[in-house]
């Protein structure tokens, strides 16, 4: 039970996560507030990981050049999947874009199967085809349909693509990193993705965008705010992950939903209609079927 509990708490600290990058869009861009994630995320997760190290002496990290590859392809996804969940979330609003980035994990599932041989039963077929449904309703344009919202949905479908692959690479990740200690390899893992992130979103924003880059630093108290959220949800994630199978753990973790929903009406007076109510829920039935599959 107490992994329900880890999860459970993990949903609104990611939602505040995404609340707080999203303040920060109107001076630092996209590409600055995916900075935020990262940056200032990154000395949370060191703190953490020492946590960690002290509790599991035992516990020996093995950064082989196969875990690098890995790792590097998962935050490059991550980094795709966090800038276009924003623009997303500016164009069709917070909890479409919450709904629209659920397609990670059959998404995922299926680059598991093709990638890395994983298999999949027939229950979890069918929640990737009640996904794809969901998914399909909730991103149709109506008649009326503006182009922002239109781009909006394409950039949440892409937000969900990134966010498979991430995922699939930092399991991978962990598993090459420390297969006998989950929640070491997994935090192990986030700290070297977040070091590797801050170095490349940091590092061409001041190439190229330096005036984006200054706005992040000078919105620090806000930022620290999304760092030590998103911290902390992975942890409560990871941790959760070490006690029950990933699928039980993102099945669960589908209760962001109608978090991100309530939060997007409370904070940026979003209202959603009954299609995108209705397809979002069909959405997550899907998630959930794929992961107890």
């Amino acid at each position: 039970m107490l992994w329900i509990l880890l999860t459970v708490a993990a949903a609104p600290l990611q939602v505040a996560r995404n609340a707080f990058q999203r303040g920060v869009m109107g001076d630092a861009g996209p590409w600055g507030a995916t900075l935020v994630r990262f940056l200032f995320g990154l000395p949370f997760s060191i703190l953490l990981f020492l946590v960690v190290i002290r509790l599991t002496p035992e516990a020996h990290a093995n950064p082989t050049l196969r875990f690098w590859f890995i790792v590097t392809l998962g935050s490059l996804g991550q980094i795709a999947g966090t800038s276009c969940m924003l623009m997303a979330m500016q164009r069709s609003g917070f909890a479409v874009a919450t709904f629209l980035q659920q397609g990670a994990l059959p998404i995922g599932a299926l680059i598991g199967w093709l990638v890395f041989g994983d298999s999949l039963r027939g229950f979890q077929w069918a929640g990737i085809a009640v996904t794809c449904a969901g998914l399909a309703i909730l991103s149709w344009p109506g008649r009326a349909a503006e182009r922002a919202q239109v781009a909006g949905v394409l950039f949440g479908l892409a937000a969900g693509v990134g966010f498979a692959v991430s995922l699939n690479g930092y399991r991978q990740a962990g598993i090459a990193l420390e297969p006998h200690h989950p929640i070491y390899a997994g935090i192990g893992s986030v700290v070297a993705a977040q070091a590797i992130q801050t170095l490349l979103v940091g590092g061409l924003l001041a190439a190229f965008r330096p005036g984006a880059l200054a706005s992040v630093l000078a919105s620090w108290r806000g930022s620290l705010g999304a760092g030590a959220c998103g911290a902390a949800a992975s942890a409560f994630w990871f941790s959760a992950l070490a006690m029950a199978p990933a699928g039980a753990v993102r099945a669960v973790g589908v209760i962001e939903a109608p978090i991100a929903a309530a939060a997007g009406r409370r904070l940026f007076r979003e209202h959603l209609t009954l299609r995108q109510m209705l397809s979002g829920t069909l959405t997550a039935v899907g998630v959930v079927m794929t992961a107890l599959g």
